[in-house]
């Protein structure tokens, strides 16, 4: 029902999960590292064929519902240096809209988003709440190359 940064108190192998309700990411590290796997109201009985994950979750964090405008601003540098660009809206493309790929830092000002690793909301997925991640290490990327973005909006 709320975050919870290791669950290796309440069990040793998850092999199946239920969402009751809300939207989760849940982690295959303690205190949120790791591959991150993003889980909205469903049963996912096996999670190794359903959404590619072990039998090690390790943490997970609720995503909270968000009402009102969603805003974040990517940089090619790290510190937000260099150029900027501001989305609003979902992208499936990062390089064929904005025609950047890596991002090195960003700020999220409204909203909570997912970004991945490649176009068309694939790969690796990385969860951002507002506020500022001054390098990609910071949201938990190996590398800055982003593919595409979405807004969490679907809480059903």
């Amino acid at each position: 029902m709320s975050d919870c940064a290791d669950l290796h108190p309440y069990f040793n192998r998850c092999n199946s999960i239920r969402v009751e309700s809300g939207c989760f990411m849940v982690y295959d590290r303690p205190h949120y590292l790791g591959h991150q796997y993003f889980l909205r109201r469903g049963e996912y009985s096996d999670n190794q064929r359903m959404i590619g994950i072990n039998d090690c979750i390790r943490s997970c964090r609720m995503i909270p519902m968000h009402r009102g405008s969603y805003k974040i601003r990517l940089y090619e540098r790290p510190d937000m240096g260099g150029q900027m660009q501001e989305i609003s809206d979902d992208c499936p493309n990062i390089q064929d809209r904005l025609r950047m790929s890596d991002i090195n830092s960003c700020n999220v000002v409204d909203g909570h988003w997912l970004l991945y690793d490649q176009p068309n909301y694939r790969g690796k997925t990385y969860y951002l709440r507002p506020g500022e991640y001054r390098r990609y290490s910071d949201w938990g990327g190996a590398s800055p190359r982003i593919g595409s973005l979405r807004r969490i909006t679907d809480f059903n």
